[in-house]
């Protein structure tokens, strides 16, 4: 699964990286957030380096459906069941001028985007009451928010809010753009470097899989921290959603704006014109990463929704995304807790980066230069309310009690793959056309070296077992199967099968892993290490 930004684009060169050298200010994730800080403060005359675990865009920036809104959903009509509404203006005065700092930007470097209306739409006549808290909300904050009937989508729709002058860019255009500017004014951006911890006194000692280096300031621009300082994986639930990138047919036109919805599962739409067709981006049906039985299923709802409403439509591309939503709503940015006020970061940008992202690079900068932000102040000054408090204490429950389920399974289960005991115990398969009667067992090829228990799924497919008392991880990818520990490296939760990337998703905090174990995201720093032989 590739998205439409990041597909057809040449490799990412890299910088070399330098162990033992000394910078101003290392800024760890080249995402929105991690670039906009570096050119910020390689602008202001700091030594820059940034470190990317893969390359520019990997991970959220370049897998987004890309809205620089103002109008969020019905985020702020949320927003403002927990805040004051300083709190809430705070928070849009932040997102304005991270919106106004990112088209002037883009403007001055030429980098196309494109104005659209933007519509939070319900589909039902009981999503009408969330438009009306959602268009009260806006307008307080001093959005120019008004309600219509029709929202110009071919569906029939039961009212929307509409905000004008919003905009949808391209993000690796300006990831693109970000990295070039950088680098003139001598920040260096390598990849394939992992930061793995921060430690000492000024100027602190940055440690990578490739070695360490120093520096004053660090800035954590990962998603989520990688530092387990201030505990934010315990304040921050990981989801992930789908999008598709469709060509119409030639009857059919995407639709003028820039839409999402207010029922649940979300539908999310927008136009991209690419190579001379303009087609139509779909998202949403998210969940709680790894909490599903079917990662595939949610891809194939959000295609059946499209096909329903845009019949014959092809898909170009398939996507999946990984936001982080705070327990408390309000995003996180500046000092890290227990970083010795010399580590930053930002995280919580409940999807909405393409405007969070900016603002907390902004506020980020000007702490670590000496800058006031007014609404930054504010926002750091804010109190969490009981519910934001019970969403704390309920998604930590949810968390303890998966941990501690998915390891009593194992322990009853004993050795035990894919809810079979032993091969005797497997099921039959019914014969083969013209087989005779002779069933044939329904079991896929041993792995090799192993005993006869420990077989190799079927290719695209993924299990957990036990092997003693070790859990372990078997999955068959491109003819490789590989054995794994099955424990997630952050926190120890029992990882899960992934069936649309084929990947192993951690449920607990979102740490995600290649087939091969290698870390792709999330809190964790280490990849998985190999089961060893049965």
């Amino acid at each position: 699964m590739t998205s439409i930004w990041l597909d057809r684009r040449a490799p990412f060169a890299a910088d070399p990286f330098q162990p033992d050298s000394k910078y101003d200010t290392v800024v760890a994730g080249a995402g929105l957030t991690g670039l906009v800080t570096a050119l910020l403060l390689a602008r202001s005359g700091q030594s820059v380096l940034v470190l990317e675990a893969r390359h520019p865009g990997a991970v959220t920036t370049g897998n987004s459906t890309a809205k620089v809104s103002l109008l969020q959903g019905t985020f702020l009509s949320r927003l403002a069941r927990q805040y004051s509404r300083k709190q809430v203006q705070a928070y849009v005065d932040g997102n304005r001028e991270g919106q106004a700092w990112l088209l002037r930007y883009l403007e001055e470097q030429d980098v196309p985007f494109q104005r659209r209306t933007a519509y939070t739409y319900a589909a039902s006549a009981q999503g009408t009451e969330k438009l009306r808290e959602e268009l009260s909300a806006a307008g307080t904050a001093g959005l120019d928010v008004d309600y219509v009937r029709d929202a110009g989508l071919p569906f029939p729709v039961h009212g929307a809010v509409r905000l004008r002058g919003q905009a949808q860019i391209n993000p690796m255009d300006v990831l693109d753009a970000l990295v070039a500017d950088i680098r003139s004014r001598g920040g260096r951006i390598v990849g394939g470097v992992r930061l793995r911890d921060v430690t000492g006194d000024a100027p602190s000692i940055v440690r990578t899989d490739r070695g360490s280096v120093r520096a004053d300031k660090v800035v954590l621009a990962t998603g989520i921290p990688v530092l387990d300082r201030g505990l934010y994986f315990a304040k921050l639930k990981p989801a992930r959603s789908y999008a598709a990138a469709l060509e119409l047919q030639e009857e059919q036109a995407p639709p003028p704006g820039m839409y999402i919805s207010v029922e649940e599962p979300t539908h999310s739409l927008r136009d991209y014109e690419v190579d001379g067709r303009n087609l139509l981006l779909v998202g949403g049906h998210g969940h709680h990463v790894g909490r599903t039985d079917s990662e595939k299923a949610h891809l194939a709802g959000l295609l059946a929704w499209a096909d329903k409403h845009y019949p014959g439509a092809v898909a170009t591309h398939t996507w999946s995304a990984q936001d982080y939503h705070p327990t408390n709503l309000m995003p996180f940015f500046g000092k890290l807790p227990r970083g010795k006020g010399r580590i930053y970061f930002g995280t919580g940008y409940n999807k909405w980066g393409m405007t969070n992202a900016v603002a907390a690079a902004l506020g980020i900068s000007a702490d670590i230069l000496g800058g006031k932000m007014p609404w930054a102040d504010t926002i750091h000054h804010r109190i969490t309310a009981p519910a934001g408090a019970f969403s704390a204490v309920t998604l930590n429950a949810g968390v303890a009690a998966r941990l501690a389920s998915d390891w009593g399974k194992l322990a009853a289960e004993g050795r035990r793959f894919d809810g079979f005991t032993r091969d005797k115990d497997r099921p039959a398969a019914p014969p083969a056309p013209g087989a005779g009667s002779t069933p044939v067992a329904a079991r896929p090829a041993p792995v090799p070296g192993e005993h006869a228990t420990a077989t190799a799924p079927a290719e695209g497919h993924g299990s957990v077992y036990r092997d003693g008392n070790r859990p372990v991880a078997v999955s068959t990818v491109g003819g490789n199967t590989c054995r794994l520990s099955a424990v997630c490296t952050h926190l120890g939760g029992i990882l899960h099968w992934n069936d649309n990337e084929q990947t192993w998703d951690c449920p607990l905090h979102g740490s995600r892993f290649t087939n091969e174990g290698k870390l792709l995201e999330g809190p964790a720093t280490k990849d998985l290490p190999q089961a060893g032989p049965a």
